[in-house]
């Protein structure tokens, strides 16, 4: 995902095939956790590279095409984490509030074209979230006022809206999908 020049072939395949692109939603995601004294520079890079970077180059690769049809979704995955912070998670939580910022300033840049760029900050029951221990699963269950992890579908839900026209007027908002989690 951080390879420039493959976000650049994928959008190429996609505007050969379909002739535009409408919607990117940028999920790819890694952790290497570890508390930041013992974090490998190694460890830091590839969250940063593959979370952040990955989501730039993509929303580069899609930048043009969708200001030149005056149209377009763009929507980052990002992580509460973002906002909040966490230990052991230095990198994630520095990658993933990148991916915050990157979102608010591309919605300045492309919301005069008609192209909104939306992040959320989901907690989501994933293979990611899987590996966590039962200790770190119960802390974050205890803050989050609905008392349970979000499902793929809540996050499915959300992009169909920010991808949909009923969003065409909403660009550079973080929407927590969390059960509560933010407040």
């Amino acid at each position: 995902m951080a390879d420039p020049q493959a976000c650049q072939d994928m959008v190429k395949t996609v505007l050969d095939t379909f002739g535009r692109i409408d919607i990117l939603v940028n999920n790819a995601g890694i952790t290497r956790d570890g508390l930041t004294l013992q974090m490998k520079e190694e460890d830091f890079d590839a969250v940063l590279d593959t979370n952040l970077k990955g989501a730039f180059c993509c929303c580069k690769a899609v930048y043009r095409p969708m200001m030149r049809q005056r149209s377009g979704r763009i929507i980052n995955m990002s992580s509460i984490v973002g906002l909040r912070g966490n230990p052991g998670q230095a990198n994630y939580c520095a990658s993933k509030a990148g991916l915050i910022g990157l979102t608010k300033s591309l919605a300045k840049e492309l919301a005069a074209r008609k192209v909104t760029v939306n992040a959320w900050p989901p907690l989501i029951d994933t293979d990611m979230t899987a590996v966590l221990s039962e200790q770190a699963k119960e802390a974050m269950l205890a803050t989050i006022p609905m008392a349970k992890l979000g499902q793929p579908e809540d996050v499915a839900h959300a992009v169909a809206f920010f991808a949909s026209d009923e969003a065409a007027y909403i660009t550079g908002q973080v929407l927590c999908v969390d059960g509560g989690m933010a407040v």
